[in-house]
């Protein structure tokens, strides 16, 4: 599609995504991307992966530039889904699982997607496991009777507590085991991890993209993007973002 775009990471690979929907994929988001995208005049923009920590994140009101110049904006996932999360009331459109935790109020901390990924060379391969990944598949290895109850929660507690850079199924089981946990039941959730393991966020952002393709596809009438519904301030700091933005690399 002519002028859709989407900034992906290691939450889906290229390939993966553009089976999905027909789009220019960018690197994860950063601030002042979604300003200079705006500059193309966009037919809409979609969110899942974006950076932190490091590199300064996206910034609201960039977003609610968008909107407000009459672009959709879908997120997802990561990044997308903690942002629309945060501005579904203003109209951007969150999609999936993830997405609705947050605005439920289900989930609240930012590590709750956060991993550590490589370059952008090795296609931002990555490198830990999303909390909230581990939290539906143990929920799922309950529901199949790998684990009980009990010992799921004790192994989400675990993965938890580990920095967002640190966690995975291995060091869990690692931990659980070192604090006395059934090994019989570790040993039955190793052996069913292979094919149990459930990626929420890679789930979320096929759905998103196939949302896109679905309601892009339609873009007329009441598929068109959301009126919004605020009044957008230009400061004196937004102007000064304005005209420091350079071109967004494509």
């Amino acid at each position: 599609m002519n002028g859709v775009y989407v900034f992906l990471g290691p939450t889906l690979p290229r390939e993966d995504a553009a089976r999905e929907l027909d789009a220019t994929y960018l690197p994860p988001v950063a601030q002042g991307d979604v300003l200079r995208l705006c500059a193309e005049k966009p037919a809409a923009i979609g969110i899942i992966d974006g950076f932190f920590e490091s590199v300064p994140s996206v910034w609201h009101k960039e977003i609610l530039y968008a909107i407000h110049a009459g672009i959709p904006v879908f997120g997802a996932s990561s990044m997308g889904a903690l942002r629309a999360a945060e501005l579904y009331p203003f109209g951007m459109i969150g999609v999936g699982a993830i997405f609705e935790a947050f605005r439920d109020g289900r989930l609240e901390d930012d590590d709750e997607v956060a991993v550590i990924h490589g370059p952008a060379e090795l296609g931002y391969t990555a490198l830990s496991e999303a909390m909230v990944n581990i939290r539906r598949t143990l929920s799922d290895a309950v529901t199949d009777r790998v684990l009980t109850t009990g010992t799921a929660l004790r192994l989400e507690s675990i993965a938890k507590e580990l920095p967002y850079r640190e966690r995975g199924y291995g060091r869990m089981l690692r931990l659980g085991g070192d604090i006395g946990l059934p090994a019989d039941e570790l040993s039955a959730f190793r052996g069913w991890l292979p094919q149990g393991r459930f990626d929420q966020k890679r789930d979320d952002a096929k759905a998103m993209l196939h949302h896109m393709a679905r309601r892009l596809g339609r873009s007329s009438g009441d598929d068109a993007a959301p009126e919004a519904r605020f009044h957008f301030e230009r400061t004196v700091l937004w102007e000064r973002a304005i005209r420091d933005a350079a071109p967004l690399a494509m």
